[in-house]
């Protein structure tokens, strides 16, 4: 990650779903250790936040893929998160070996149902599932520095 020109107060994530898995990366830091969570990460100054999202992915997964419809929008007075159904296109999941220790297709049910998938995960896979397209204020209980977030989502 470079650094210098990291937006640290824009990020941006994806679920992607194929044959009925979803992708799903081990974080290896934070809040999140431990934990499989959608990728994803903080957008680059000048670059837009698909473009951030296909490289995300590709730097933390080694799979393409092309950002669909918003599935999640969740934010603060300090910093934003957009969440995108994004859409396979190609490559072989691998872990990076820094911000992830494994990177695998896990079947949706058994997603929502592991204990080491965060409910935010749980959310938004949710979302990925339903094609209302419309976004709604969901409740969520953020950890973080800033609390409370708003979350919104299909």
């Amino acid at each position: 990650m470079n650094k210098v020109s990291t937006n640290w107060g824009q990020s941006v994530a994806g679920v992607v779903i194929k044959d009925g898995k979803v992708l799903l990366a081990r974080h290896t830091y934070g809040n999140g250790k431990g934990m499989l969570i959608i990728p994803g990460g903080y957008v680059n100054i000048g670059e837009t936040p698909q473009d951030a999202l296909k490289r995300e992915f590709l730097e933390e997964t080694n799979v393409h893929v092309e950002p669909k419809e918003i599935l999640g929008v969740r934010f603060n007075m300090h910093d934003w998160y957009i969440v995108f159904r994004a859409e396979y296109i190609s490559g072989k999941e691998a872990s990076d070996h820094d911000e992830n220790s494994e990177v695998v297709w896990v079947d949706i049910e058994d997603a929502l149902s592991k204990d080491d998938v965060p409910e935010l995960t749980k959310t938004l896979i949710k979302s990925a599932k339903v094609s209302s397209g419309a976004l709604s204020l969901h409740s969520y209980e953020g950890s973080m520095k800033y609390a409370p977030y708003s979350l919104w989502c299909v």
